[in-house]
């Protein structure tokens, strides 16, 4: 597989330094206005912000990584590069939330007086800023890892929004326990966000097969391809978060090599048209093999004992 350097590819380049430029601007600012106001929903922020340059800072290197060709030792290439960065920033948003749940309890019991027109003023910049790195950032969302930043900047936008209208209702009522509540709500927005991306990019690590794809239904649609008898040992997983591969045993009718190669192209055809599946390994039997349907069980572990004894052991038939 080659993969080159597209023009998307040096777009989200750009997109993601100017982000981390403007995040790491806001990130100081927020910090110093937070302690001056007193406002742990600031100082939140601004641990929130600080994460984003994280997650920012991982996607570039991701993104880097990602137009690097294949070579013999990564034959796939660096496409999970950024699947593993998608899950590396949605765990460190899920310990972010917590210290943010604990301190905002803390903050409860021990009320702190804050400054609710500096609260406002500040999320107000940020609420533009986070905003309008947000919608750079959609264009791309498609790729995991971009969208893993994508949330991080909207979620931010949203809860930096709460936070002005915190600094309102506190500005109102003199209710300084508006300010850790926020806190919590902000958390929690941090979790929700996060868990999706945590899920799906696990699932792909562990090559399960794609949440938009059912096994049944690539089953049934190799197995209408004239001349396949059966379809078995039917495998899919995802390389990157917008490619899938497909290895599968495919049994047939004896038949001359040259009409075999037709077979091939037709299941190829079916799969690139009906699931976007573009990298395929099919092997053709004339008998049915060992290997039942669903997934290939793990091999069996040996006895060392019964290692000793024996020998070595020497297994027969196809290896998966």
């Amino acid at each position: 597989m080659h993969m080159h350097a597209s023009s998307g590819n040096s777009g989200m380049q750009r997109v993601l330094r100017f982000s981390l430029a403007a995040t790491a601007v806001y990130v100081v600012a927020t910090f110093y206005f937070g302690l001056r106001a007193h406002s742990l929903a600031l100082i939140s922020e601004a641990g929130h912000n600080v994460s984003d340059m994280l997650a920012i800072v991982l996607s570039y290197v991701a993104v880097y990584f990602q137009a690097r060709p294949a070579t013999d030792e990564k034959t796939f290439g660096y496409q999970r590069a950024g699947v593993l960065a998608a899950f590396v920033n949605a765990l460190t948003l899920i310990v972010l939330a917590a210290w943010i749940g604990v301190s905002a309890v803390h903050r409860l019991s021990v009320p702190v007086e804050v400054q609710p027109k500096l609260m406002m003023i500040v999320a107000a910049a940020g609420v533009l800023m986070n905003g309008m790195i947000a919608g750079l950032l959609w264009r791309f969302s498609g790729d995991v890892n971009i969208r893993s930043v994508f949330l991080h900047m909207l979620g931010d936008t949203l809860s930096t929004a709460a936070v002005i209208a915190g600094g309102a209702g506190i500005l109102f009522t003199g209710m300084t326990w508006i300010d850790p509540v926020l806190s919590l709500v902000i958390a929690g927005m941090i979790v929700w966000s996060s868990v999706s991306i945590v899920r799906e990019t696990l699932n792909i690590l562990l090559e399960g097969t794609p949440s938009t794809l059912s096994l049944p239904e690539v089953r049934t649609a190799m197995q209408a391809v004239p001349g396949v008898r059966d379809v078995h040992d039917l495998h899919v997983w995802s390389l990157g978060s917008n490619s899938h591969a497909l290895a599968s045993h495919v049994t047939i009718d004896e038949m001359p090599m040259s009409e075999c190669g037709s077979i091939i192209d037709c299941l190829n055809a079916a799969l690139r048209a009906q699931f976007h599946i573009h990298h395929t390994t099919i092997q053709l039997e004339i008998k049915e093999c060992e290997t039942t349907h669903g997934c290939s069980a793990p091999p069996e572990l040996e006895e060392a004992g019964h290692t000793h004894e024996h020998g070595h052991h020497h297994h027969h038939g196809h290896a998966h």
